[in-house]
Order: structure tokens, then C-alpha cells, then sequence
């Protein structure tokens, strides 16, 4: 049966799979460990890359607030706007301040969940890794959806005639997303100058805006937009009452929008790591530059959006800040340069954004499966070291988030701010324990200061939960205890299987207590996998040796006994054993339990297992050998050896000889598989 030559030929070089082979032509050849080794980025540099995620909320922030006080207060809301604005820049001065501390003391990235574990444990941190970890995950399906609408904008407003692109909005954010993705599964960094150009430019655009705008305004040449426009949020009525008419209740639920503004503030505690040493105080000064940067856009925006009454449209198109770079830059070849730059700027910089969860997601994952909360599968580098399993599973929830919303920024938006603010105020009760604890210097004032901003960003979560609970962040407030909850029960798991498998015997219990060694070798068929399995049997030098058949298919057994007797290649007799119920595994365990039921003979199972290729060998063929392994692995005097043999290679094997010796084929397949009888006797 098996060509004594066959085992004695040089094996050829594993050959790769399909599925690798594809892998590989999309993203590019593996990366080593020694490659994954990052440049530490200078300050300015570290702004632009990490400030990304922060500065792009400017483009939406004044607009989320103007969409709930224009229904209620009408043309006042552009007034009432500006101590809305004022209070969110509170928040980002106590948040600012927290943070100092937090990439002060903190030098390892992680951010509040980091602190959340080295204070609070890790099991109350978990409420910190969820809130992360959805805050990542709208943030990709906010920033995407907004860039998008950023061009949409500009196609508005542009003067081309290409105002139908709205339906587009989806495919083309979900084709972001995808490319995103693809471009980290490639191991896309965020070092480098080409993702710290998207942030500069931004801030460029905005302050373009607002110097024109500023100088417009003091000519008496800054126009207003109309406010009764067609698609425009229809005007409420303002009142003489309490703040222009609005209730707290309005002001509450405009306040809860506007924290948008603040998402990606963690951004820079995030990624300390990428800073140069002294990590501490660089990514200090930078936060400080990156909060100042931030405060003044907003502010900005909000000015100008006091100024021209720039209002929000229902399907959120044109956007506030293309409206306020179309109104200060007029119309003309110089105005239409102008604002196709902020609008390019705009959706490079909300882009970028979005890839910034690219890198955090995984990492803090990482981290969250490091300490066993989640599957450690999240742990594994893949082809290219990026952690491909975060990356995919991150793109694939924000796709889905993007397809249940529509794309819709001010939908998603009732999902964000719960996340992130949440996570503001596990890095500042952190911080609160941290100083208390310790004697040091100006301990009053950094408990005082993380203490303020632990309370306030509970309020905003507070706020959020009840003024948007209808509105979406429902799901978040359902997600949030249950995301917690799958964590802990995954740790548990975790704890309890090591708890088990540490629990070792007295080092003397290893000693054998088996008399008799009995080798059986499970077969169906007289072939190379057969044979390879019998000779496995014999080098372990057992007491017995016996191939065994059940009798399934009574045909098939007779054909396959009168073979074995017929052929030469082995002297192990075949044991044909009644199945007429056709239970095989039933049938196995009652062999294996009868062969030791003496509690002095050891069993060995040994389970030829044919591979085949991967998609025509499943339709093809069926493998029961893990199954049967799993049918008597809580035997104790029970061992299972599964023996693979690749067919695949005994087919290329086969088909190199019928061509060398001019037969053609595969036609003698199966006599070269089974009838060789030039063998020596196994």
C-alpha cells in the first residue's frame, strides 16, 4: 500500500494557504517584531497627529447646540449660544486641568482606564474600558459621517450643481470606514508629518475664517444667512421669559450637545507613549497648547455663528461651518478658493479623526485582555503588527452604528458624549483617590481640581442620559451595565478555568500507575493515513497493538476485512465491532471504558485525520476526529492522538509520477492510495 520511496522523498516546502496568499497580496509581506519600534514624535508633531480627533469636533459642536435652541427660542438661540459655549469652556478649563495631572502621573498609555485600575481595581475599571471603548467606536461613525457631510457642503454651496449628492452620504462614509480600516490592517501609523498635516490645515481654515470674518464685521460688510431658508430647522418663537423663552430643561439638552466639542480631549493621555522623553511634561505642554487651540475654535465658531446666523439644516446639510466660510469669503473665484479650502480641510482633518480610534481601540483592548476582561485573542499581532482582530471587530460595530443612524451626525451624537464623559470622570475620581491618599505637595488643590471635574463630567452625564435618553442614548445607558457586566463574567471564566488547571497534583502523582499499555488505532479505510497510524503504534513500543473498525455500513466493513487480509503491508489484525445503532461515539466511549475499566491499563486512541483542501475538501469529506477526541477526553487512563496526513500531497505526489512515467493521472488514484503492494509490513 504505501511506496517504501514515498517516505524517504524530501518534502517539499509547506505551501501556503489560499487564505494567507490573499492576505498577502492585499497587505503587503509580514512584518517582524524587530520592525515594531516607533518614532517618538517632537511636540508640535505630536499636536497635529493626536490633536486630530479633538480640534475636527469644532465642526460640529456650535451646531449641535444651535439644533436644539432654534426649534425652541428662534433667531435668540444665536444669542443664548454664546453662555452655552461659555459653560462648555469651563468643562474644557477643569478637564484640562484634570488631565495635566492624569499624563503627569500616568506615563503609560491607557488614560482613565489605567487610572480607573491602579485606584478603583480592575473590575470597577471595566466601567472606564467600556466607556473608551464606545467612545471609540462613535467616534469613528461621528468623525466619518461628518467629513462626509463636509463635502456635501461644499457641493452645496459651491455653486457647481452637484446638490444631489446627499443619498451618497452613506456609501461614501462607509467607504471611508472600510479604508480606514484596510489602511491599519496595512500597520498605517499615526507618526509622521502626513497625519499632522490635517490638524494644522484646520486650524488654519478656521482662523482664515475668522480673520475675514472679524475684518468684515468691522467694515460693516459681513452678511447674515437666511434663516428661513428652504431645508432649514423651522425658527421657534422667543419669548420674554427665563433666558429668551428656553427652559432649563432646553438649556440642559443644548449643553449636553455641545460637549461634543470636547471628545478627543483624551486623546493625548491615550498616546503618551509616542511622545519624546520627558514623556510627562511634553504631553503636559501639549495638552495645555492642544486645550487653548481647542477653546478658541469653538469660541470662534460660535462668534461667528452669533454674527451671521448660520443655522443648521434638517438633514444637516449645508453644515453651520461651511455657511460661515461661505458668508465671510462672499462669492466669486477668490470666495469659491476659499471655501473649498476649509471645506477640504475640514473633512481631511474629521477623516483623520476618525482613524485616530484605529490605533486607541485596539491598544486599550489589548490592554482590557491583558488582564483577562476580554477574549486574548485582541492580544495577538497579526501580519502586519498592527492588532488586526481589534481592528476589524472596531470598523465592523462602527459600520453598523453607521447603518442603523443613517449616517446621521446629530443622531449619532446622542451616543457619544455619555462614552467620553464617562471616561472623564473615572480619570478625575481616579486622580481625586490617587492625591488623597498620598502626602505631597499642593495635595488640597489637585483634589480639589480632580474632584471638580469628576463631579462636573458626571453632570454632563447625567444631563445627557435624561435630556437624550429618547433619542438614542437609551442604548448607550442599556450598554453601558451590560458591557460591564459580559466583562466581568469573561474575567470570571478566565479565573476560574486557571484556577482549575493550576490546581497541581502532589509532584508524586505524576509517577505512572498503568500496568498494561493498549494502543488502539481507530480506521475506516486501508490507506496511507491507515498505514502512517499503524507505524506511529508500533514506535511507542505498546503491549498491544489492534486496529479497529465499527461496523456503520456492514458492505463497507466486509470489503474492508477482506482487503486487510488480502494486503501485506501490515501484521496487525483488524477488530471488526458491532455499531448497529450507528452511535459511533457511543460506541467509542463504551471501548474505552470497557479496555480500562480495570484501572491498571492505559489506553492510547490514535485517529487518522485526512486534510484536504480547504473549501472542496469540506464539501467533500467529513472529520470526526476532534469529535471522537471530545467524546472520551474526561476518561483518565484515556489518551487521544489525532495523526494528521495530507492528501493533498499524496494527490500532487501521485500526479508528478503518472507524469514522469507518461500515464496521466489521477485516474490511478486510488490504487496508488490502497494497492501498492511493493511495502514492507508495518
Amino acid at each position: 500500500m504505501a511506496d517504501t520511496d514515498a517516505d524517504t522523498d524530501a518534502a517539499p516546502p509547506a505551501r501556503d494557504r489560499l487564505a494567507y496568499r490573499v492576505k498577502r497580496r492585499l497587505l503587503g509581506p509580514p512584518l517582524v517584531n524587530e520592525q515594531l519600534a516607533r518614532e517618538k514624535l517632537s511636540n508640535p508633531l505630536a499636536l497635529g497627529v493626536l490633536a486630530s480627533d479633538c480640534v475636527s469636533s469644532t465642526a460640529y459642536g456650535s451646531e449641535e447646540m444651535l439644533r436644539i435652541l432654534v426649534p425652541v427660542v428662534g433667531v435668540a438661540a444665536f444669542t443664548l449660544l454664546l453662555p452655552v459655549t461659555g459653560a462648555i469652556l469651563l468643562v474644557l478649563f477643569l478637564l484640562t486641568l484634570s488631565y495635566r495631572d492624569v499624563v503627569s502621573v500616568y506615563t503609560r498609555a491607557g488614560g482613565s482606564y489605567v487610572v480607573a485600575r491602579e485606584n478603583f481595581g480592575p473590575r470597577v475599571a471595566q466601567i472606564a474600558a467600556v466607556a473608551l471603548l464606545v467612545d471609540y467606536i462613535v467616534t469613528v461613525a461621528v468623525q466619518s459621517a461628518a467629513g462626509t457631510d463636509a463635502l456635501i457642503s461644499l457641493a452645496h454651496l459651491s455653486g457647481g450643481g452637484f446638490t444631489g449628492l446627499d443619498h451618497l452620504k452613506l456609501p461614501v462614509t462607509a467607504g471611508v470606514v472600510l479604508i480606514l480600516m484596510y489602511g491599519n490592517l496595512r500597520g498605517l501609523r499615526e507618526a509622521g508629518r502626513a497625519f499632522a498635516t490635517p490638524a494644522y490645515l484646520f486650524i488654519l481654515a478656521v482662523a482664515l475664517i475668522v480673520a475675514v470674518g472679524l475684518v468684515r464685521a468691522l467694515t460693516g460688510g459681513l452678511p447674515h444667512a437666511d434663516v428661513h431658508a428652504s431645508g432649514a430647522i423651522p425658527l421657534g418663537e422667543s419669548g420674554g421669559g427665563w433666558l429668551y423663552g428656553a427652559s432649563l430643561f432646553m438649556v440642559l439638552r443644548a449643553f449636553a450637545n455641545g460637549g461634543s466639542s470636547l471628545t478627543g480631549l483624551e486623546a493625548i493621555s491615550n498616546g503618551i507613549s509616542a511622545f519624546r522623553p520627558p514623556q510627562g511634561a511634553n504631553a503636559r505642554r501639549t495638552l495645555t497648547v492642544m486645550s487653548c487651540v481647542l477653546g478658541t475654535m469653538v469660541l470662534s465658531v460660535s462668534v461667528l455663528a452669533h454674527y451671521t446666523h448660520a443655522i443648521p439644516y434638517a438633514d444637516g446639510n449645508p453644515t453651520v461651518i461651511a455657511q460661515e466660510a461661505h458668508l465671510v469669503f462672499g462669492g466669486g473665484a477668490l470666495g469659491t478658493t476659499g471655501l473649498v479650502f476649509v471645506q477640504l480641510a475640514t473633512a481631511l482633518v474629521l477623516y483623520t479623526g476618525a482613524n485616530t480610534p484605529f490605533t486607541g481601540f485596539p491598544f486599550l483592548a489589548s490592554f482590557v485582555a491583558e488582564d483577562r476582561f476580554l477574549p486574548r485573542q485582541l492580544t495577538r499581532r497579526g501580519h502586519r503588527l498592527a492588532f488586526s482582530n481589534g481592528i476589524v471587530c472596531l470598523a465592523v460595530v462602527s459600520l453598523a452604528l453607521l447603518l442603523v443612524t443613517g449616517g446621521s451626525v446629530d443622531k449619532l451624537v446622542a451616543l457619544y458624549a455619555i462614552g467620553v464623559f464617562t471616561g472623564f470622570t473615572m480619570a478625575g475620581a481616579g486622580l481625586t483617590v490617587h492625591h488623597w491618599r498620598r502626602r505631597e505637595p499642593h495635595r488640597a488643590w489637585k483634589t480639589a481640581v480632580n474632584a471638580a471635574a469628576a463631579v462636573v463630567s458626571a453632570l454632563v452625564v447625567l444631563i445627557f442620559a435624561v435630556t437624550k435618553f429618547t433619542e438614542g442614548a437609551w442604548l448607550v445607558v442599556v450598554v453601558f451595565p451590560l458591557g460591564v457586566w459580559a466583562l466581568i463574567r469573561i474575567n470570571g471564566r478566565y479565573r476560574i478555568e486557571a484556577e482549575a488547571m493550576e490546581n497541581l497534583p502532589p509532584f508524586d502523582d505524576d509517577r505512572p500507575r498503568w500496568r498494561r499499555h493498549v494502543v488502539y488505532v481507530l480506521v475506516d479505510a486501508l490507506d496511507l493515513a491507515a498505514v502512517k497510524a499503524l507505524r506511529y503504534a508500533h514506535e511507542l513500543r505498546p503491549d498491544e497493538v489492534r486496529a479497529v473498525h465499527f461496523m456503520i455500513d456492514e458492505v463497507h466493513a466486509r470489503r474492508l476485512a477482506h482487503r486487510w487480509e488480502q494486503a501485506s503491508a501490515t501484521t496487525v489484525p483488524l477488530e471488526l465491532l458491532s455499531c448497529p445503532d450507528r452511535r459511533l461515539h457511543h460506541a467509542v466511549l463504551g471501548l474505552a471504558l470497557h479496555t480500562t475499566e480495570d484501572s491498571r491499563t492505559a489506553l492510547t486512541l490514535l485517529v487518522p485525520r485526512r486534510t484536504y483542501s480547504p473549501l472542496l475538501g469540506r464539501l467533500l469529506h467529513r472529520g470526526t476526529g476532534d469529535q471522537l477526541a471530545k467524546t472520551v477526553e474526561h476518561l483518565g487512563d484515556v489518551a487521544v492522538t489525532i495523526l494528521p496526513f495530507d492528501v493533498e500531497r499524496a494527490v500532487r505526489r501521485l500526479r508528478a509520477r503518472a507524469g514522469a512515467a507518461g500515464q496521466g493521472g489521477p485516474d490511478e488514484g486510488p490504487a496508488a492510495l490502497g494497492n501498492d503492494r511493493d511495502t514492507k509490513r508495518t
